[in-house]
């Protein structure tokens, strides 16, 4: 059996970290999400800080660097300027990505890995949404915060993991279902059955 991947992108508040690791368990392969900010700061020598900086928020003028067209997917030397720009970082990030792709089965939560692996027929690749009122719900209860302030973290957060999946991918629509294989609502189905749906799939795809 060959190498394979699981991709989850998910939408704050979902349970897509929580479906992937339950995935691992059951596949019994590991799962990825901010381990590739720590493989990408040994590996290129770059303090780990600056990749979090660069996975947390998206420095200057958005719009400006989106109008200049879709970002390089190579890495630059060390020696060059740009070295430790946020589109190197995310393009080293990306080579650790297609690097795991390579070498192992696994599971990767988020980092736009369904982009950067979409040329590859060896994965899957899922996203995991909720209605908002689920969301919230699931927000209020892990963070322990009023309802109020879990709607405006799940919105914020939202457009957030919006603008970096269109800023890192130069597409449009972050949910628009033709860029996954499927597309899972967590609430309606529940966070187990969601595991059970994609590690079936798995299985028939990559296991026969």
């Amino acid at each position: 059996m060959k190498n394979y991947v699981i991709t989850i992108a998910r939408e704050f508040g979902s349970g897509g970290k929580e479906i992937g690791l339950k995935l691992s368990e059951r596949l019994g392969i590991p799962c990825y999400e901010r381990d590739i900010i720590r493989i990408a700061s040994e590996t290129s020598g770059i303090n780990e800080t600056l990749f979090q900086e660069t996975d947390e928020k998206l420095k200057g003028s958005y719009l400006l660097k989106y109008l200049k067209g879709e970002p390089s997917s190579y890495v630059v030397s060390p020696k060059d300027k740009d070295f430790i720009s946020d589109v190197n970082l995310f393009n080293i990030q990306a080579q650790i990505i297609e690097n795991l792709s390579e070498t192992q089965s696994c599971v990767i939560v988020g980092k736009c890995a369904d982009y950067v692996l979409r040329k590859k027929d060896n994965v899957l690749s899922v996203f995991v949404t909720a209605p908002l009122y689920s969301l919230i719900e699931s927000v209020t209860d892990k963070m322990q915060v009023d309802k109020r302030e879990a709607e405006r973290l799940v919105k914020r957060t939202n457009k957030y993991r919006e603008d970096y999946h269109k800023y890192y991918t130069n597409r449009k629509n972050w949910k628009d279902p033709l860029y996954y294989d499927m597309i899972l609502n967590s609430a309606k189905l529940g966070r187990d059955t969601c595991v059970d749906i994609i590690e079936d799939v798995a299985r028939k795809r990559f296991m026969k």
